[in-house]
């Protein structure tokens, strides 16, 4: 009998403990957007335990996201649904230039032994007392608006007064060009240093397109950056086409020589200039591209040689630049204001953006104008492009 009471004790202990655990699951990062396209995008959030994620979506209309079930999207790889703490669901066959709202979902997984799994807790962000979150794909609007920022180095305090002053609450996109930390140590650092700034600031609903700097492949955790900031192409170079614009962005790679002390021998960034190489001479035939009336490229580091990844840029990636047309480069890199107007070499502007200011962009059909402000809000430059056509 005693034995029999030590058992009922050990299960109630055990499975009260599991129900405890169970309510421990939280959304520790919020969702946020990236790989937008026109018929595509990618949602990804954090939690603090393992578990299957989906994402309901509903259109955008007077209806309560309660009115009636929503579709589900699951993450999933290879027939299975993905069980961990970092989710990503795409969402696939959308429509152009078309806004839905969206909700993300977790159940934890407790246990998983051979074919049977023991799920906990369902969490969810709230629809009940607040909208849900919304995203609107790309299109061909006749006008679109940007802002860029650079080299952050992890200042929240400078990224969030730029982000004011660029008014990001106005922008169709941001683009972050590059080292907006110093080094990548682990998911708690990179979140800390600026994406969850950008989650509560717009990431959620404002698409993020990010151009790797060379600080960004710097660190322990840099191995792991392309999971967090997956793109259209699944590389960390590729392009895409907004209203009048066709975009192209590069991914510059170190600035010194792969045998640099600083690099231990885990880099090998030439090869990989000259593999990217080989991808943008198809990217600026594809028709979306070179029917576009403006065509713009980003990449963090500028092609004005002097250090050896801002001369293998300009070897390898400005010959096709120059013979495809792009009419301006947006660079960062330098911690400095610096527009190089085309010349023979470069057969097209250079805009290198100061870590202190934001670029704010302006695309309609009759013209392209580029503001660089700075932490005043005070007008650095002006940069006006006409349309190919």
């Amino acid at each position: 009998m005693k034995k029999i009471l030590y058992i009922i004790l050990f299960l109630w202990v055990n499975n009260s403990t599991l129900s405890y655990g169970q309510n421990q699951i939280k959304i520790t990062h919020k969702p946020y957007i990236q790989g937008l396209t026109a018929e595509s995008v990618h949602i990804l959030w954090t939690t603090d335990k393992p578990a299957t994620a989906w994402v309901e979506i509903a259109p955008d209309d007077s209806s309560h996201f309660y009115h009636t079930e929503r579709p589900k999207h699951f993450a999933t790889a290879y027939g299975f649904k993905k069980v961990g703490t970092l989710h990503q669901v795409t969402l696939n066959n959308l429509q152009p230039g078309t806004t839905y709202r969206y909700r993300v979902y977790n159940q934890e997984v407790l246990k998983h032994v051979g074919t049977d799994v023991l799920y906990g807790k369902v969490i969810a962000t709230n629809v009940y007392r607040k909208a849900p979150l919304r995203f609107k794909t790309l299109g061909k609007e006749s006008r679109s608006e940007f802002i860029v920022i650079n080299d952050m180095h992890g200042r929240n305090e400078v990224m969030n007064k730029l982000l004011d002053i660029g008014e990001v609450k106005n922008a169709d996109f941001v683009v972050f060009n590059g080292d907006m930390a110093n080094s990548l140590l682990s998911e708690e650092q990179m979140f800390s240093d600026f994406l969850d700034t950008s989650i509560s600031r717009f990431a959620s609903e404002t698409p993020m397109f990010y151009a790797r700097g060379n600080h960004e492949t710097r660190g322990s955790f840099a191995i792991e950056y392309p999971r967090y900031f997956p793109t259209p192409t699944n590389k960390l170079y590729y392009q895409f086409n907004h209203g009048p614009m066709g975009v192209i962005v590069l991914d510059c790679g170190e600035d010194k020589p792969d045998s640099d002390i600083e690099y231990a021998g885990i880099v090998a960034m030439d090869d990989y200039r000259t593999e990217q190489a080989q991808w943008l001479a198809q990217a600026v035939e594809n028709p979306e591209f070179k029917n576009a009336q403006y065509k713009i490229v980003i990449c963090h580091m500028p092609p004005f040689g002097g250090w050896h990844g801002e001369q293998d840029i300009l070897d390898k990636f400005v010959p096709i630049l120059n013979k495809a047309g792009v009419q301006i480069m947006l660079s960062g890199h330098l911690h400095k204001h610096i527009l190089q107007q085309k010349s023979a070499t470069v057969n097209f502007p250079v805009l290198v953006n100061s870590n202190n200011n934001v670029i704010k962009a302006s695309f309609s059909e009759s013209e392209g104008l580029i503001k660089v402000l700075d932490q005043k809000g005070s007008l650095v430059e002006t940069v006006r492009l006409k349309p190919l056509r």
